[in-house]
């Protein structure tokens, strides 16, 4: 059975053209040729299954082939994601920081408010009995000593060459001297030579002690003239003319008569110390010579510091009458001696550089 050129529902009428369906029939006849042919259907653009709404792909037209995607485009907008979601996460991670810093305080601030919850109330802390006494604390400075050997007002403590010089083997910058005699007189001139004698009575010498120290064929003798206050002492040592005598000792022979030795002269407070040193054997002291030179500046240094001794034990019993600690006699010494045999001048026993 056949429907003819127009499908089942044509026109009866030859001379009315057929509507045309769409979609071709299974078996769509040929056309004769030479008589029109329909339009081809449009269809809507076909979205490729699996790919975005929106993604640059173009429609297939029949007879050609697929278009290349937008490879640029694609990658500025990878970009972009990575971008915004880079700065999302650092919004997160300042904001987690934020909040942990928030807690940590809340809690340091929680815990602190139960500690003061924990303190007793000031009725219940416990009070000082009437008995007991209350600190005090001193706000005087502490004294200067040589304010204790500038004038014999301070000075009072008690002198002579046991407490200036207690020391029977005093080691002087690891040199090792002898005592071998020692004097006291208040007659200052019968203890000096040359113009020395006169300055010291202008300037008031109360008296002279005296103390001679061997080593090694040197005697050096060292005489410490009193003065009633730090100004004459110091007047004293600026005229200065002239020496101290020698002083030998019972067996010892004489030195530093008719015959060239090393001289000093310093002052301390109200102390000018004078020093003369030389051969035991009388042989001149050159004015190269080392040894004299040396030994004289060893017990030079001995009796400022001694002296210095002195002032710190008397700033130490102003402060307290007993003193917890020996007062340093080294603290205003100058000079690079050194001895270990300083001891307190009451009951001086033996040390191991020092020996009766």
């Amino acid at each position: 059975m056949s429907f003819g050129q127009g499908g089942p529902h044509g026109a009866s009428s030859g001379d009315q053209p057929s509507t045309p369906q769409w979609g071709p029939p299974p078996h769509a006849p040929q056309a004769p040729q030479g008589s029109p042919q329909p339009p081809a259907p449009q269809l809507p653009p076909q979205i490729p299954p699996g790919a975005a709404p929106g993604a640059p792909w173009q429609q297939q037209i029949p007879g050609q082939t697929a278009a290349t995607p937008d490879w640029g485009r694609l990658a500025d907008e990878a970009a972009a994601r990575g971008r915004r979601r880079t700065w999302l996460l650092a919004g997160g991670g300042v904001l987690a920081a934020g909040a942990i810093a928030a807690i940590v305080a809340t809690a340091v601030l929680m815990s602190g408010k139960g500690d003061d919850k924990a303190l007793p109330s000031p009725e219940k802390l416990p009070s000082a009995s009437a008995g007991s006494p209350e600190p005090t604390f001193s706000q005087v400075a502490p004294p200067n000593p040589r304010e204790f050997i500038a004038s014999e007002e301070k000075d009072t403590a008690p002198l002579s060459t046991k407490t200036l010089f207690p020391h029977t083997k005093p080691v002087l910058d690891k040199r090792t001297y002898k005592r071998v005699a020692t004097d006291t007189t208040t007659d200052c001139a019968s203890a000096t030579q040359g113009g020395l004698g006169q300055v010291l009575a202008d300037n008031g010498c109360q008296k002279v002690l005296r103390s001679t120290y061997e080593r090694d064929g040197v005697a050096v003798t060292v005489g410490v003239a009193v003065f009633a206050d730090k100004a004459a002492a110091d007047k004293a040592k600026e005229q200065a003319t002239g020496n101290i005598t020698a002083l030998s000792g019972d067996d010892g022979p004489a030195f530093c008569r008719a015959t060239a030795c090393r001289l000093t002269a310093n002052a301390e407070g109200r102390y000018a110390y004078f020093t003369v040193a030389g051969y035991t054997n009388g042989t001149a002291v050159t004015s190269d010579d080392t040894k004299a030179l040396q030994a004289g500046r060893d017990v030079a240094g001995y009796t400022f510091r001694r002296i210095m001794y002195r002032a710190n034990a008397l700033a130490a019993a102003s402060v307290s009458p007993k003193p917890s600690a020996k007062p340093s006699a080294k603290a205003s010494d100058k000079g690079s001696d050194k001895t270990v045999s300083d001891k307190p001048p009451a009951k001086p026993s033996p040390s191991p550089s020092e020996k009766d």
